[in-house]
């Protein structure tokens, strides 16, 4: 459970906005957002001393756990200025670093006028840095570079201020010192984001506009509405609507968020605040959504942001068949709470029914899969995740397929897939690895630049079905943790790719089946049939495991069959004998092959997802 931060009176209808800031922290993974975060919530005061606690504005188990931000957190700073002795607010957005989680750092940079790039001192500039930099120039916002972790024994202040200088177009005496572990340079850096980043612009007496950044779901109290106040006056009480449904809403409260929920009269021009209009329905308050006065709405609503494209698909399926309305309510509120997830329902022969979902990459995937598990109480199956593969047949018919039992059968003209320009930081020393790898992986190189002596950029052009699975498991592991990585997409180009089907018994699996490039289909084969070789029991009968490329079986593992002694009773006597027993045993082989079915255990649907360790576990267990 959250702390309970002392009860504060409630705060006044509206704030002048020349006294407002407000700003987002960005940063690669790991680099101190969080624990910076905390340092401003200590010096402005705003959680008592008591209750203080490291990675304040991390709510969720999985966070706190991982040692990872996944969801932005907004917060009200009270703080007085150092350089003009004036009060002002300050509006902190904590964001995330990691890669899949852009759409949530691109939907709090939507909310604010300026940004922290926050570098670690003994790091440096890494992937996600130039992303989220890049992120924050598109949206014309005001960039601060902080270095962070000064206190360190292997920070680099002088040299990690020259290249951050370098890439921003600043001299390295504008980059702020700072350490979020000890608070050095955090008030300095508090009376910065003051002089330096603009106040929020708006008209306080226009038809009310605000921006949906976020929403949650409370189990009490219904939809909970993280807005953004563009123009106008927003107060308890008044009769609102959403802008695209144009439904009528009353607004039960509002207020802002200082950190924990606070009661306030109203938000004015530049204030980020909450509301809640008691409303269970999660599909009417939509992110990106404009909020308005019913009485006097907007005619033009606000930009909002641009809808996020998955990256990976990957069916979820519940264990038990009778958890699926559960797991289509659950993901409805998730829903709610991570605007970058899509689902849609389908149905498995093997699996039964569950949902496609689509995903921003794979630590996505598997955060969304965990908050499922836990938060809804539900165990759950998921297959191996996969791109979005547009095809066009010989009769000019274009497919678009997001799962593997979707590919056409028939006379296929050509296969598109999505690529991505892939950008790696690593030392240089690592150069070699890097390209053979991803030269490994079907890339292009597009170019290499050198940031400093020892660092180096290097840009690839890799289809996006080569870096979903293992890709930066194994950047990570050829360059000892050095290298960093960030993809966008940039479109689809055409290339040789085959659809390979694993047979159980002569039946295809659609569990198991996965569209690869055609040199690479063998391997995929023979991966695929060890797996299930080691992870299906033994059979009554003979059970052989194959792959295959439409009609040309490519590999193939034979499961031996369980074989019962029949000649134990028979203590001597005539051969005959003997032989006549073996001859039932073998037609009663035959025939259960006939009508036998292979018992597939859950492991097996999973296995597309196992490592090799995962694999030795299960041999272990079946000796």
């Amino acid at each position: 459970m959250p702390a309970i931060s002392i009860a504060k009176a409630p705060q006044p209808a509206s704030t002048d906005p020349a006294q407002i800031r407000n700003f987002a922290i960005i940063a690669h993974i790991d680099h101190g957002k969080s624990t910076l975060a905390d340092r401003m919530l200590g010096i402005t005061e705003v959680v008592d001393p008591r209750h203080m606690r490291e990675q304040y504005l991390d709510r969720m188990d999985i966070e706190r756990e991982r040692g990872i931000t996944i969801k932005s957190q907004a917060v009200r700073l009270p703080w007085r200025s150092g350089i003009d002795g004036k009060e002002y607010i300050l509006n902190m957005i904590d964001t995330p670093g990691h890669v899949d989680f852009t759409y949530e750092v691109s939907r709090s940079l939507a909310a604010s006028e300026g940004a922290i790039l926050l570098v670690d001192c003994a790091q440096g500039i890494e992937a996600q840095t130039l992303a989220n930099l890049y992120l924050a120039m598109e949206n014309n916002l005001k960039i601060i570079p902080v270095l962070n972790k000064i206190d360190l024994p292997a920070a680099q202040p002088e040299k990690f201020a020259a290249e951050l200088a370098k890439l921003i177009g600043c001299e390295p005496s504008d980059c702020l010192l700072v350490s979020g572990k000890t608070g050095a340079g955090v008030s300095e850096l508090l009376d910065q984001i003051i002089a330096q980043i603009p106040a929020p612009q708006g008209d306080p007496n226009a038809p009310a506009r605000a921006l949906i950044f976020d929403s949650v779901y409370d189990v009490y109290r219904g939809v909970v509405t993280y807005v953004r106040v563009v123009d106008g006056h927003l107060s308890a009480r008044d009769q609102i609507q959403m802008f695209s449904t144009g439904v009528r809403h009353e607004m039960l409260e509002v207020g802002v968020i200082s950190p924990e929920p606070l009661p306030s009269k109203g938000l004015g021009v530049g204030e980020v605040g909450y509301l809640i209009t008691g409303v269970k329905d999660v599909r009417q308050s939509r992110v990106g959504d404009t909020v308005t006065n019913f009485n006097n709405p907007t005619k033009k609503p606000l930009a909002g942001y641009k809808d996020p494209k998955p990256m990976v698909f990957s069916g979820l399926y519940p264990l038990d068949g009778a958890d699926y309305p559960l797991l289509r309510e659950a993901l409805d509120k998730l829903q709610l709470n991570d605007a970058a997830l899509v689902y849609e329902p389908e149905s498995s022969a093997a699996l039964g029914f569950g949902f496609r979902c689509g995903f921003l990459g794979l630590l996505h995937m598997e955060i969304v899969r965990e908050r499922l598990e836990r938060e809804s109480n539900l165990s759950l199956i998921s297959t191996a995740p996969n791109v979005v593969y547009n095809v066009k047949l010989d009769d000019g018919r274009s497919i678009t397929v997001t799962n593997p039992s979707e590919f056409p059968s028939g006379k296929i003209m050509s296969v598109a897939e999505p690529i991505v320009r892939a950008t790696v930081l690593a030392p240089s020393e690592f150069i070699g690895v890097i390209m053979e790898l991803c030269q490994q992986r079907r890339g292009a190189l597009l170019g290499m630049d050198y940031l400093s002596e020892d660092r180096v950029e290097i840009r690839y052009t890799l289809p996006l079905a080569e870096i979903v699975f293992d890709f930066f498991d194994k950047l990570k592991s050829s360059t000892r943790g050095y290298a960093s990585l960030d993809y966008e997409a940039i479109g689809d180009a055409e290339g040789d790719l085959v659809k390979v089907d694993i047979l159980l018994q002569g039946e295809a699996v659609d569990a198991f089946s996965a569209i690869v490039h055609r040199d690479k289909a063998y391997a995929y084969g023979l991966m695929m049939t060890a797996k299930l070789h080691a992870l299906i029991p033994r059979q009554q009968f003979e059970v052989p495991i194959q792959a295959a490329i439409g009609s040309r079986i490519i590999a193939r593992e034979n499961i031996r069959a369980i074989r019962k002694d029949v000649l134990a009773k028979c203590y001597g006597g005539d051969i005959s004998r003997k032989r006549k027993l073996l001859e039932k045993q073998k037609e009663g082989k035959k025939r259960m092959k006939m009508v036998g079915r292979v018992e597939v255990p859950q492991e097996a649907f999973v296995a597309a997802l196992a490592t090799d360790a995962d694999i030795d576990k299960a041999k272990a267990a079946r000796k």
